[in-house]
């Protein structure tokens, strides 16, 4: 069976995603890719570099799903079945925010939220007709996100939770514009 390095890299990633750092170990890797962890060094220098490639391949997978938000014209359902698309990869960024005291983590943390943020607080400020600073919207927006992250597992992160997140958001939002 011939693995190839993409192999590890998304098994690696989805087991990050989805069981969170401490699980991201090459052992456990190997066994999910069905071969020996003597592969593992054959593509990797050791766990650090293979780290570094996972958040590499987070900001290729952001930047996917930001070229998706910016075409969305709604929030629901839209914006709701991109970000469905892409639950594998918001359980990643949570990690991210789990770990950010780690610099890569914090870094690719900030750049996934440069690519992802402008066009969803877009869509979300055309979709909510908020009048408020570009400063108010900012703030709004990131304790948004911050309670959204605190939020979702494997299992919330479903299209009715995500409809109903999204109505409750829009509803506290209303309150100030």
């Amino acid at each position: 069976m011939l693995v190839e390095k993409e192999d590890w890299i998304k098994r690696g990633y989805k087991i990050l995603a989805l069981e969170g750092l401490s699980a991201l170990k090459v052992e456990r890797v190997a066994k999910k890719v069905g071969i020996s962890k003597s592969s593992f060094y054959h593509h990797f220098a050791d766990l650090d570099n293979y780290l570094e490639q996972l958040l590499g391949y987070h900001i290729q997978q952001v930047i996917v799903l930001a070229e998706k938000e910016q075409q969305a014209r709604s929030i629901t359902p839209e914006l709701v079945q991109v970000l469905l698309e892409h639950k594998l990869d918001l359980l990643f960024n949570r990690e991210l925010r789990v770990h950010r005291s780690n610099p890569l983590f914090a870094d690719v943390l900030l750049k996934s939220g440069v690519l992802v943020g402008n066009s969803f607080v877009n869509l979300w400020v055309r979709e909510l007709n908020l009048r408020l600073s570009p400063a108010q919207l900012e703030a709004i927006f990131e304790l948004a996100l911050e309670n959204f992250f605190l939020q979702i597992s494997a299992e919330r992160l479903t299209q009715a939770w995500l409809e109903e997140y999204f109505e409750n958001l829009k509803r506290i939002a209303g309150n100030f514009g």
